[in-house]
């Protein structure tokens, strides 16, 4: 089969998105409606956060189905959750013989027109891409940025378009566009002409590990912050994953960059294989046991926030619980030094006005949605202080180093956390590793598993109950609720009262989980707020 491209120029080109409320569709969405395009989706009737997102954009996601696809339609992309032969959009798009392309696909296409950037790992994808964002809109390189979830400081979006990219683009008309060769006043796929110092438009974006996807991508340069067992319906084995990793690297052009976390021994692993293999590949490794421009030194824990250090560019605070999104930000910081470095803009010591904006961008990151978000706080009828988080953790490590960072940063807090895991499959191959995860937690609350759209559970013997007995085996105080709302009444009770003296700062809600539980939270979140409209109004 001939590979599809988007064409070009995009302006008034119909396209389709199947799937369209996941959080890459979205993204994606939000991008290619940059460009001009005529935009439609079809997904469930569910509400997710990215209705939001769509709903700025005025897309209205519809039902699936064959009347969705028009006779002004001329491309449709769509999620490797959906099935050409099954879904009733995609079954009328083949019928038609309307080019189709996977979500993947459609963003190597856009990494072939400008100058990629991957962020991989099997943890911290999505932050570090939103910290890549968030320090690139303070420099002056034309960049465009796409996370997997929502970041705050790209205002709620998921994506971020440098202001060269958009003052360009305003410069140039859909008809100057298509006429011109991408390298004075045009535009490409979204992508700005050149008006950085090297004339290249950088493109950053996080790539998914699963199926291989990542694959499709085109990247000059990757950041790589984990490799460890995962998504073992896909990959059995560590050494199945750790190949994947491995053969993107190789995907690098001679002279490509992989900026990898030295601290994470699957990452370090897989940054030795592929030097074996690619020696035209440059190696830039970060973390504490990096050796090179980019070590990273943990400093103090202040007031909200966290100090550290990068050998060689200087001293930052982030804003954010978890030395592990220190990490992130250190890995954040290596691309984009590197970047200005393909700019002709980076020297050694890197000059006073790139590093205050470095570091500006730092301290503005304040994470993204589901991604250590803070919902909401509030002071319960005992006058004890209640701050909700919900985060998408759903693999062990992550769990253990969220929590641990919350811990830390939240001291003198009662931490309650109501977890939901995902997919049997990796429930099953990790279990013993979920059930010991939750160390920096006072309190659990476990629920059914929640299954992905291509398992139901069947052929799987396990359930919730059997992650609840294991883990209630490793600390005290454990309870599963397997319906996520039957535990509203427990919760709402713990939540009214007094911690007690050992926690004088109150408690810490944490949702976690790739599951829905995020309900749970919100709920409670109301019901304390109920609690305090209650008390304040008049009585008669």
């Amino acid at each position: 089969m001939s590979k599809v491209n988007l064409p070009p120029d995009l302006n008034g080109v119909h396209i389709h998105f199947v799937g369209i409320k996941g959080t890459g569709m979205t993204a994606l969405a939000e991008i290619i409606h940059g460009s001009g395009a005529v935009i439609t989706g079809s997904d469930v009737s569910e509400r997710f956060y990215t209705d939001d997102i769509l709903d700025r954009l005025h897309i209205k996601p519809v039902p699936f189905s064959d009347k969705n696809i028009t006779d002004d339609v001329s491309f449709v992309i769509y999620s490797s959750a959906y099935d050409p032969l099954k879904n009733p959009d995609l079954k009328e798009a083949v019928k038609r013989k309307l080019p189709l392309m996977l979500y993947s696909q459609a963003l190597g296409c856009l990494s072939e027109t400008a100058y990629g950037c991957a962020v991989c790992g099997v943890h911290g994808k999505t932050t570090t891409t939103g910290l890549v964002g968030t320090i690139l809109m303070q420099l002056p390189l034309a960049s465009q940025v796409l996370a997997g979830s929502e970041i705050t400081s790209f205002g709620g979006k998921c994506t971020f378009t440098s202001q060269r990219t958009r003052s360009s683009t305003k410069e140039c008309s859909p008809a100057a566009a298509a006429s011109t060769d991408g390298t004075e006043g045009g535009t490409t796929n979204g992508f700005p002409p050149d008006v950085s110092q090297a004339g290249k438009k950088y493109f950053v974006a996080e790539t998914c590990e699963y199926q291989r996807h990542f694959m499709d991508f085109s990247p000059k340069k990757i950041i790589l912050t984990s490799v460890e067992s995962d998504h073992q319906d896909f990959y059995p084995t560590y050494e199945d994953i750790l190949n994947a990793f491995v053969d993107f690297i190789c995907k690098l052009p001679a002279g490509g960059q992989l900026i990898y976390c030295a601290d994470d021994k699957g990452a370090a692993s897989a940054a030795l294989i592929a030097k074996e293999r690619r020696p035209d590949i440059e190696f830039i490794p970060y973390g504490e046991k990096a050796v090179g421009g980019y070590r990273l030194s943990f400093g103090d824990l202040g007031d909200g926030y966290r100090n550290f250090t990068v050998e060689g560019i200087g001293d930052f605070k982030l804003y954010v619980p978890g030395k592990h999104l220190v990490l992130n930000a250190s890995a954040a910081i290596a691309l984009c030094c590197e970047l200005l470095k393909d700019a002709g803009l980076f020297s050694r010591p890197l000059p006073e006005n790139l590093f205050l904006s470095i570091a500006k961008g730092v301290s503005n990151f304040t994470g993204g949605r589901r991604r250590s978000e803070i919902v909401g706080s509030v002071k319960n009828k005992a006058g004890n202080s209640v701050i909700f988080i919900d985060d998408y953790g759903h693999h062990p490590t992550a769990i253990k180093t969220t929590l641990a960072g919350y811990r830390e940063f939240y001291k003198g807090r009662k931490i309650i956390v109501d977890f939901m895991s995902h997919t049997y499959s990796r429930t099953a191959a990790l279990l013993d590793d979920f059930a010991s995860s939750f160390d920096s937690a006072d309190e659990i609350v476990l629920h059914k598993i929640y299954a992905s759209v291509r398992e139901n559970g069947k052929g799987f013997i396990l359930d919730g109950i059997d992650l609840y007995t294991l883990t209630a085996k490793k600390y005290k105080k454990v309870y599963y609720f397997r319906e996520i709302l039957d535990a509203e009444p427990f919760l709402l009770e713990e939540l009214r009262s007094d911690p007690g003296k050992e926690y004088p700062s109150g408690y810490l809600f944490v949702t976690m989980g790739a599951g829905d539980n995020w309900k749970i939270g919100k709920k409670l979140l109301e019901d304390l707020r109920c609690d305090a409209a209650d008390s304040v109004s008049p009585k008669y």
